[in-house]
């Protein structure tokens, strides 16, 4: 006859049970594990990019990045307020010096310009009345100095008459005090006539000198107004090709709004930006790589935008051959700024894994293997980074991505 198994025996098995196998499952894992560390990965040769350390020139650089822009550009804005009436070229055009490209509703400014000119007159004539009032004036003050003059002399002659006689006892001593007080008289009158004539004169000569700064600022607007309303015929101002044109026929436009663009697109320029921590090496004159695909083109940094916006400065670079086939408007480019040149120094080619100078791991490949090497970097430039030591010159190092690999001291290679 069957006994019935007690409740806490039955426990107790289950238990036992489950501790098996999860003892097994554990040992399994353990096992897995531990091949995995054992079992070294195998890498494809052709895979990988892979450097020979030699010895040579590095042409230390700092990275920035560009935009390929028209060496020259001209952007024609409208001189006055008014209205397209017609529209003579299209974007893409190639046009000339002088080449009609729109027409503006001219006739408020011709108006204008016109009462300008009727001004001018009347301000000629005022001129020339000013003038002619003015030697009227004076030359009567000087005729009435001469009669004064002439009447002096007579008094004189008078007084030297009435003395003579007093001499000889003819004459008396009132008609001298008389003939004296008179000449005293005229000469009195002379000098007042003299004076009033100078004084006139200085105030005629300022009346025409004003006269004439206004006319001069009344010629200097209205050569303005000339001005604007022959800027007002839109034409373009150089041999270049029309970017850009407002060809909105009967659209209003005010004075300033753009209304065309002209570029230069046979000659190029390279817009830069770059992180102001490397603002001290970026001045004008110092030389610069432009990297266009496999292209490299030399340059000269033209100009620099002092001021910093959001952690970057602007500067602008001129390649030695502006025109080179590969320059299109519009084209990212990479810029390398080069601050020195080191001369006969260790180094590898530049990879991806290069963050700037430091510390790294890299895998130097030696009899089939990849094995890691603890190594310190320098500077760099476009092509080369340079070794500051833990690596000899004649070793292969891997410069490609190995970022999956990390943590593995030895790798294989077929």
């Amino acid at each position: 006859m069957d006994r019935q198994i007690p409740v806490s025996e039955q426990r107790k098995r289950k238990i036992k049970k489950a501790a098996a196998w999860t003892g097994g499952f554990l040992a399994v894992l353990g096992i897995a594990a531990w091949l995995g560390t054992q079992m070294i990965p195998t890498l494809d040769k052709k895979a990988l990019i892979i450097s020979e350390v030699d010895r040579g020139t590095i042409d230390v650089s700092v990275s920035a990045t560009g935009k390929v822009v028209p060496a020259f550009e001209e952007v024609i804005v409208s001189p006055i307020s008014s209205r397209i009436l017609e529209v003579y070229a299209h974007s893409g055009d190639s046009v000339d010096i002088g080449t009609p490209l729109l027409r503006l509703d001219l006739q408020s400014a011709e108006t204008d310009y016109a009462k300008a000119l009727d001004e001018r007159e009347i301000r000629q004539q005022q001129m020339a009345q000013l003038r002619a009032n003015t030697e009227t004036q004076l030359s009567d003050r000087q005729m009435q100095i001469e009669v004064e003059e002439m009447k002096v002399s007579q008094l004189e002659a008078q007084l030297r008459n009435e003395l003579y006689l007093d001499s000889l006892g003819s004459g008396t001593r009132d008609r001298v005090r008389q003939a004296e007080t008179a000449l005293r008289t005229a000469q009195l009158q002379l000098s007042q006539l003299r004076q009033q004539y100078a004084n006139e004169k200085k105030v005629k000569q300022a009346d025409l000198r004003m006269q004439q700064l206004q006319n001069g600022i009344f010629e200097k607007g209205l050569a303005e107004k000339r001005r604007t309303l022959d800027d007002a015929k839109i034409c373009s101002p150089r041999r270049a090709t029309l970017t850009y044109i407002n060809n909105e026929i009967g659209s209003t436009v005010s004075a300033g709004q753009k209304l065309a663009i002209v570029s230069d697109l046979r000659h190029f320029k390279a817009e830069c930006e770059i992180s102001d921590t490397h603002s001290e090496r970026v001045h004008v004159g110092g030389p610069v790589l432009l990297k266009i695909g496999k292209e490299r083109l030399t340059g000269t940094i033209n100009t620099v935008t002092p001021l910093s916006q959001s952690g970057a400065i602007t500067f602008t670079v001129v390649p030695d051959d502006m025109s080179h086939p590969r320059l299109r408007s519009g084209l990212r480019t990479e810029v390398f700024v080069i601050t020195s040149i080191k001369d006969d120094v260790l180094r590898i080619k530049n990879g991806s894994f290069y963050s700037g100078p430091g510390d790294y791991t890299l895998f130097v490949l030696k009899d089939e293997e990849l094995r890691v090497k603890n190594v310190r970097l320098g500077e760099c430039n476009y092509d080369y980074i340079e070794v500051i030591e833990g690596l000899q010159e004649g070793e292969q190092v891997v410069v490609s991505d190995m970022t999956k690999y990390k943590g593995k001291e030895k790798l294989k290679v077929k």
